[in-house]
């Protein structure tokens, strides 16, 4: 999802003329890092606030084109405002191949269908909704994708169940964290040994 702003360089900063960019259908937004002067932006509201809301806005790299220069960035960090939810400022960190940074990735699940734990009547409790890992700028996995099929009631399912992209660390590396439960419906007891599934699906 990498996106595209055409940016114009505005001299005055401060309140009045954030409000007055705003006013004109702008945004105020600053570029900053590798070992550049910081530069005052003017981002389009309509496309920032489509960018924003559509979701993994601080996940994607993209460009922004600032007096015929290509910068290739990534979002830090955003405002919004309390009430309407709209973008006040955007931060924008500059990007190399050679830039490393720290950015949550979002967590999936496949096979819940064939889950033997949800099957039974579990349920998935996700415990980290996403992961906080350092890696190249340029190449932030889109998301961590553990597989539920072999789940059963009362597992756990923690990180080391996938296989981290090269040059991709946890920001946890003293412990193989958990990600999701299989928590067992409520009043559940195991079978007696020697009940077999028949003796359960008669109960039923």
């Amino acid at each position: 999802m990498a996106f595209e702003f055409k940016a114009e360089r505005r001299d005055r900063v401060g309140k009045g003329s954030a409000r007055a960019l705003r006013r004109e259908g702008k945004i105020p937004a600053v570029i900053y890092g590798d070992k550049k002067d910081p530069i005052s932006i003017a981002i389009p509201y309509k496309e920032t606030n489509l960018q924003i809301h559509k979701g993994g806005f601080l996940t994607h790299i993209g460009t922004v084109e600032v007096d015929g220069e290509q910068i290739q960035v990534i979002p830090r960090d955003y405002q919004l405002d309390v009430v309407r939810d709209f973008p006040l400022h955007v931060d924008f960190l500059r990007v190399s191949r050679s830039t490393r940074i720290t950015v949550g990735v979002p967590v999936d699940f496949i096979n819940e269908e064939a889950c033997p734990g949800l099957k039974r009547g579990g349920a998935l409790n996700i415990v980290r909704r996403e992961v906080e890992v350092e890696c190249p700028a340029t190449e932030i996995p889109e998301s961590f994708v553990f597989d539920l099929k072999e789940a059963d009631l009362g597992d756990s399912i923690h990180i080391s169940a996938i296989t981290m992209p090269a040059g991709v660390t946890p920001t946890i590396t003293d412990r193989d964290f958990t990600i999701a439960t299989i928590a067992a419906p409520a009043g559940y007891n195991e079978p007696a040994e020697g009940e077999g599934e028949g003796d359960a699906e008669d109960a039923e």
